[in-house]
């Protein structure tokens, strides 16, 4: 019998999340859960929203997964989960494509198309997004969004809650600070300073 878990987030993002879950066939999804009070008693995909954290810590389930697109609010969620005695769990699309020497953190998902390379390292409550490359010896920092159809060359690293847009590049060997944002198909080819936004190809600071 697989085991029950929870979902957090009942958004588009959770509709993508859900899919994955049950494609990966490792869960069973028990309820959704989501702070909007407008949202109790919804259904997404035929799974109820049975309320928010209130609701969830009298509900016997321990472990589950935050399907929440924002960097800064599933990161916050993630955090009162572990404080609160929740385990967190990863979702991988079968589609994906994880070579050796791969770590992912727990909290991560990864989506469908994603191709994530050898020896690389993912950390916690990360979204590796639908086509997202993620080269040979990359470190992607907790609480990351690599949006679709971005690619990581080789030997990049990108800091905890950096947000790399949809369709952008990084060349090899370079460093994303933490808490910045890459525009949607920029071309970065020099480093990124910790809470910047560059844009362009090649990409400048805003």
């Amino acid at each position: 019998m697989k085991e029950q878990i929870f979902v957090f987030g009942a958004s588009g993002h959770a509709k993508v999340v859900l899919d994955i879950i049950e494609r990966q066939g490792l869960f069973q999804v028990a309820f959704l859960v989501d702070d909007d009070p407008g949202l109790k008693g919804s259904e997404v995909y035929g799974y109820r929203v049975v309320g928010g954290k209130a609701e969830l810590l009298q509900a016997g389930v321990k472990r589950g997964i935050v399907a929440i697109g924002s960097n800064r609010a599933r990161v916050a969620v993630g955090a009162w989960l572990t404080e609160h005695g929740f385990e967190l769990v990863s979702a991988i699309h079968p589609s994906a494509q994880i070579a050796r020497g791969v770590s992912i953190g727990s909290g991560s998902v990864v989506m469908a198309g994603a191709v994530i390379n050898s020896d690389s390292t993912i950390g916690y409550d990360v979204i590796i997004n639908t086509r997202a490359s993620v080269d040979h010896d990359c470190t992607v920092g907790d609480g990351v969004h690599i949006a679709p159809g971005s690619t990581l060359c080789g030997t990049v690293r990108v800091g905890a809650g950096t947000f790399v847009c949809a369709g952008s590049t990084v060349i090899p060997n370079l460093t994303i600070g933490s808490n910045a944002v890459v525009g949607a198909g920029a071309t970065v080819i020099r480093d990124v300073a910790d809470g910047s936004t560059v844009v362009g190809s090649p990409a400048k600071p805003l």
